[in-house]
């Protein structure tokens, strides 16, 4: 798909959602979203109950959040609130269970990734059924208005995604405040907004992701027009050889930006970008050499009909294998140049995805998403190097309650070689969540 084709598109869906947004009423996911407002218990410190528009208002804060991913926990059930609504603090959480059955070939983790796909067939890894907790997650979250310091919040979260899926892991935290993050959150170059919901928890193969220790300022103009730029720790994926290249420490940060229009019922389009410096040593000629990485994204969530939500994106750069799904999988940032022993450079990659919900009910909907992602070497490579894969998924899920939740999907996947050799994997998972 063709970047100016997929922006054409965007763009046409905007306009009319946009119109639809100002003469409808409530979409299916507004009114789940207050089904969960509605739920609450709150305890008023001092005893005094705050008016309903302050209370509203906090509310508001906790689900409405630009980095807020579709498998992220609700907000907690209880809550602490001051009588004037100027200061909340909950604790929350979620318990996750997923099952899967993998034939015609197994993938090594619970997620579905094409890139594990086995070329040739290997019998040994012909079938699985899996059982994880991953995904299960408890997290703190403090919000306030202060005279002084204006808005600020407080995010500590933290996943059973360790060994075995089972240990204890820091997942995010981070301080906020007006303008201002500072910690660890996800990058300003993902969007985990337009990741469909999937039972999957690996997600698109050409998703973008990452979580890292960042300084972001982030601004919103007009009502509609959202501005973001950050600093962020690297974390580089260099396939040093050790005979003629190494992997050395990064030491340069990333920098990350995007700009955004977004309109009602949480919709919007992002353009991102993101500038790394790549390190590597060579070891023919005992120096320290720098190649430069580079990133763009388009990416949209976008509801054109009441029952009806589209996600759309794409990626292409340099030296960014390591934010996406299939290729962080290996070491594909900087590979060797193979006439040049000592020297290292930043392949390309383009992937991209889309993905349409259709909500039957407010609380009973189905995903179908479909994507691809390139890896796209500059010189000739191995004949059994990754080319492309491809992602597939359909779903349904039924919200029994504002706060449980279970789903089935169907996955298919398909890697490719550089020799043209493929092969399909396939995959049906359940889940079953609850969240406090």
């Amino acid at each position: 798909m063709k970047t100016r084709s997929l922006l054409s598109i965007v763009l046409v869906c905007a306009v009319c959602s946009e119109v639809d947004s100002q003469s409808s009423v409530n979409t299916h996911i507004e009114q789940y979203i207050d089904t969960l407002k509605n739920s609450h218990r709150i305890t008023y410190i001092g005893g005094i109950e705050a008016d309903s528009i302050n209370e509203r208002r906090m509310l508001d804060i906790f689900y409405y959040d630009q980095f807020r991913h579709a498998q992220d926990p609700r907000t907690p059930y209880f809550l602490f609130m001051s009588r004037d609504a100027h200061f909340a603090m909950g604790i929350g959480g979620v318990v996750r269970m997923r099952c899967w059955y993998d034939w015609k070939g197994a993938m090594p983790y619970n997620g579905f990734i094409p890139y594990n796909i086995s070329i040739p067939y290997n019998e040994a890894r012909s079938r699985w059924l899996g059982f994880t907790p991953a995904g299960t997650a408890l997290y703190f979250r403090m919000l306030g208005r202060n005279a002084t310091v204006g808005d600020y919040q407080l995010y500590i979260e933290a996943n059973f995604n360790g060994y075995n899926q089972r240990d204890f892991l820091l997942k995010k935290a981070y301080v906020s405040i007006n303008d201002w993050t500072v910690g660890y959150a996800s990058s300003t170059f993902s969007d985990p907004s337009v990741e469909p919901v999937l039972v999957d928890g690996q997600g698109p193969n050409a998703y973008i992701s990452s979580t890292t220790v960042l300084v972001r300022w982030m601004h919103t103009f007009a009502q509609h027009w959202v501005v973001a730029g950050s600093v962020e720790m690297p974390q580089s994926f260099v396939a040093g050889n050790d005979s003629s290249t190494q992997s050395i420490n990064d030491w340069i940060p990333n920098l990350a930006t995007f700009v955004q229009y977004e309109w009602g019922n949480n919709q919007h389009v992002r353009l991102a970008g993101i500038f790394r410096t790549l390190p590597y040593r060579d070891l023919i000629n005992s120096s320290n050499s720098n190649e430069f990485g580079w990133g763009i994204r388009l990416s949209s969530v976008i509801r054109p009909c009441k029952p009806l939500s589209i996600y759309l994106m794409v990626n292409y750069g340099s030296g960014i294998g390591s934010f996406t799904g299939d290729l962080i999988m290996g070491k594909y940032d900087l590979v060797d140049i193979p006439h040049l022993p000592g020297s290292m450079y930043a392949p390309d990659l383009v992937g991209w995805y889309g993905a349409v919900q259709y909500h039957f009910t407010p609380h009973i909907f189905s995903t179908v998403t479909f994507g691809m992602l390139h890896y796209l070497p500059l010189y000739e490579v191995a004949t059994d190097e990754y080319k492309n894969g491809m992602y597939g998924a359909a779903n349904v899920f039924w919200n029994i309650t504002p706060r449980i939740q279970i789903g089935g999907e169907y996955n298919i996947g398909r890697r490719m070689n550089e020799d043209g050799m493929n092969r399909f994997g396939q995959r049906v998972s359940v889940m079953c969540q609850f969240s406090f």
